[in-house]
């Protein structure tokens, strides 16, 4: 017969053997697998692995020179705001960009730029 395990609020099961760790474990006692950690926890990602605040971190700090549209794929902007950077308008417009990001939301951002 099967034994029911309780887990208590402060444990959870190894994502690989099942064992039954503790919730801020990093690598299972038993199997030695590294756990990942709760989404939300850090940084939220899109499926392609790029993230909205550091998109958005780059196009405030360094817009000027379209860092942030290489970061999110898009070279050929990339390279018009490294041609024009000597205008500081690509500096504006990647200032607002960054404002545009941060206020965006997980699932818009994981649609227009999530895609590997």
């Amino acid at each position: 017969m099967a034994e029911t395990v309780h887990k208590a609020a402060d444990e959870k099961f190894c994502s690989e053997c099942g064992n039954l760790i503790k919730a801020r474990s990093e690598i299972c006692p038993k199997c030695g697998v590294r756990q990942m950690p709760p989404p939300g926890i850090f940084i939220s990602t899109s499926p392609n692995g790029r993230s909205r605040l550091v998109a958005a971190l780059l196009a405030l700090f360094l817009g000027g020179f379209g860092i942030h549209k290489f970061y999110l794929g898009r070279v050929g902007w990339g390279i018009v705001y490294l041609l024009f950077c000597w205008t500081f308008l690509p500096a504006i417009v990647g200032f607002i960009e960054g404002i545009l990001l941060l206020v965006m939301s997980d699932s818009e951002f994981d649609t227009k730029y999530g895609k590997g």
